[in-house]
Formats: structure tokens, sequence, C-alpha cells
């Protein structure tokens, strides 16, 4: 004998109301689904400094530096402010890329449209965040946008002395090899007077590799055992180099 299933009357708000909410957690799980690029866009993805970033390309990483600017370098005056400024622009939108060329570390050179169309490029110099690379651009309306950052003291052109960033890379270059150049010449002179028979210090210990030009070198410090006075050729014999710290 069969025997009619009935629901109490109270049961039906509560049916419909689990019927809505599983319909609105299918509904948000298919916009969650939905995070491409739409065409001819690709998503910025990260933010080297204030003019190369990386965008998503093909399921790819690709770098872009920002074609005719040039920003501060990370560990110059203003790199960080001009990397945030950028982050704050652009990190985590969908950018459309044009690009103008392929530079020689093999980066792609180019333009960035912001989702508004605006062009990032121009918004960096525009807000006093980069300069107009005119090395590598010819760009009048760079140029001019510079030159309004510079009259309004926007950004950067607020501080006294700004330096160019292919200045500040120039002067580095120079200070790191007139320091390698200090040097050898320090390291010359140092086995010059060995040579003549100064007295160099060495460790009287089978695992000691170097001679010390001063007593009280550092390195020196660290010795367990007999701290001996000689000669270079005594050096020599034992097959000790010089130390890097008191020797260069």
């Amino acid at each position: 004998m069969k025997q009619n299933l009935r629901f109490p009357a109270t049961w039906a708000p509560l049916f419909w109301v689990l019927l809505l909410l599983g319909c609105q957690q299918t509904a948000e799980k298919k916009e969650e689904v939905i995070t491409v690029s739409p065409a001819g866009y690709h998503r910025v993805i990260a933010i080297k400094d204030g003019d190369t970033i990386e965008l998503l390309k093909d399921g790819k990483p690709l770098r872009v530096r920002l074609y005719g600017i040039d920003a501060p370098e990370k560990n110059q005056d203003f790199g960080t402010r001009a990397r945030q400024f950028i982050s704050e622009m652009c990190f985590g939108k969908d950018v459309r890329l044009e690009v103008k060329d392929i530079d020689r570390y093999g980066r792609t050179v180019g333009i960035i449209y912001l989702p508004d169309g605006r062009n990032l490029n121009y918004e960096m110099v525009k807000n006093g965040f980069a300069w107009h690379y005119k090395a590598y651009s010819k760009d009048p309306e760079l140029g001019r946008l510079e030159e309004e950052a510079r009259l309004d003291k926007r950004g950067l052109w607020d501080w006294p002395s700004p330096v160019a960033p292919w200045e500040f890379r120039s002067n580095r270059k120079a200070q790191s090899a007139a320091n390698k150049q200090l040097k050898e010449v320090h390291s010359n002179d140092a086995e010059r007077s060995a040579s003549a028979g100064a007295n160099v210090y060495l460790c009287d210990s089978p695992s000691a590799t170097t001679y010390h030009l001063d007593r009280g070198c550092r390195a020196l410090s660290s010795c367990k055992s007999n701290i001996l006075r000689t000669t270079y050729a005594v050096a020599g014999q034992r097959n000790r180099k010089a130390c890097r710290v008191c020797a260069i």
C-alpha cells in the first residue's frame, strides 16, 4: 500500500530561499571564471621600474620598455616614487601595447595605452616622473610635456638639481672604472713593496693561504696560530697570495 509523502506547508518558503541561493552561487562562480583580458589588451603583471613593466601576453610574461622616456633608476633620487606612480597607473590593469622596436637587451620597446585610452608614456613625463629620452625619440609631444612639467615643478622637477638617468648611469660606470683602476694601482704598489723585501705577516696555520702587509689587518685577527713577521720571499715559498683586505 503506497503512502503519499507531503511536506508541511511551512517548508515552502525555505525551499524557495535555498533554490535562490543556489542560483546566485552558480552565477558568482561563472563570473569568477571570466578573467581573460579583452581582445588586443594584456594584463600588467609586474612593475620593474619607472619605465619598464611586464605584461601577460599569450600566457607568457613580456617585458616592455616604455618608448621615448627614461625614468630615474631604482637607487637614484625619485626612483621609488616613479615606480610607485607607474604602478598606480597600470598594475593589474588590461592595457594595449603598440610595439615600436626591440632593444639590444631583447626587450620590447613600445607605447602603452591605459584602459581609458591615455598614453602611459605621456603620463609619466606629464606628471614629472620621467624625462623625454631624446637620444631615442624625437616625439615633439614628449618634449612639450617635459617642458610643461618643468615649468609647473611637477614630480621630480620640484627637486633642486634633478640628474637625468643617462647621466646617473654614466657617472656610476665612470666611478666604477676609476675604483677598479685605483685597486690595480694599490695592488701593484703592494707587490713592488713586498718584492723589495718589505716585511709581511703570515698566519702560521696549514690552512692559511694569504700574506698581509698590515699587522692589524682584520682578516689576520681571526688567526688562531702564531703570527709570523717575515719577507715576501718566504710568503712566496709558502704559496701565499696577497690579502684582499690589506694589500689592495
